[in-house]
């Protein structure tokens, strides 16, 4: 059984997030995690040619396969990944999803469980809006949406940090100067985990 972990991350956070993701997955008995990024943007891989910090996460990605129809066909489960713009999916996360009308035509991702994960520049930064839309698409493709319950340690607290029912978050700073939280990342991985177990199920 295969979980599918595709995330844009430009900076690295979301990155983070998607590795604790697919690691959370693979705990699970029979379960492979696979990891792929959304093709970037030309426009903005010119833009990343003069961002020295942006080059680097770039270059740490330069190995992850670029997520193809054909690999949301054949995942049992997918978990998206995207930094939040103005409360909303990244526009290549929204390219991804865009292009899926032919998997939407012939029904392929109905049925298939699904979680989504975000990372913010501040804590009001628009995490949960960016969640809640991110699941919208994936109801019209017929996905059972997966989320993160409080039941999960680490999850009802009052610190500046990541975290919400609606899936894993982290908090990146203004200038990118933060990292995930290690509680963060223990959602990231219950969400991947969970994910996962509802696959088995409805497998």
């Amino acid at each position: 059984m295969e979980i599918l972990v595709v995330y844009y991350s430009m900076y690295g956070h979301t990155l983070q997030l998607a590795q604790a993701v697919a690691e959370g997955a693979s705990k699970v008995s029979g379960v492979n995690a696979k990891l792929c990024r959304v093709q970037e943007f030309e426009v903005v891989d010119k833009v990343i040619d003069e961002n020295e910090a942006a080059r680097q996460v770039r270059e740490q990605q330069k190995d992850i396969p670029v997520c193809t129809l054909d690999d949301l066909r054949s995942a049992d489960g997918v978990i998206f990944g995207s930094p939040t713009r103005y409360g909303n999916m990244t526009a290549q996360m929204k390219q991804l999803i865009d292009s899926t009308a032919s998997i939407w035509l012939k029904g392929e991702m109905e049925g298939k469980p699904a979680g989504v994960f975000t990372s913010t520049a501040s804590t009001h930064g628009g995490q949960e809006t960016t969640l809640l839309t991110m699941m919208v698409p994936l109801l019209h493709l017929g996905m059972l949406i997966v989320g993160t319950p409080y039941s999960i340690p680490g999850l009802n607290h009052t610190e500046a940090r990541g975290g919400t029912p609606y899936g894993a978050t982290t908090i990146a700073g203004g200038k990118g100067e933060l990292s995930p939280a290690p509680e963060d990342l223990d959602i990231a991985r219950a969400l991947g985990q969970r994910v996962a177990e509802v696959a088995t199920k409805v497998r």
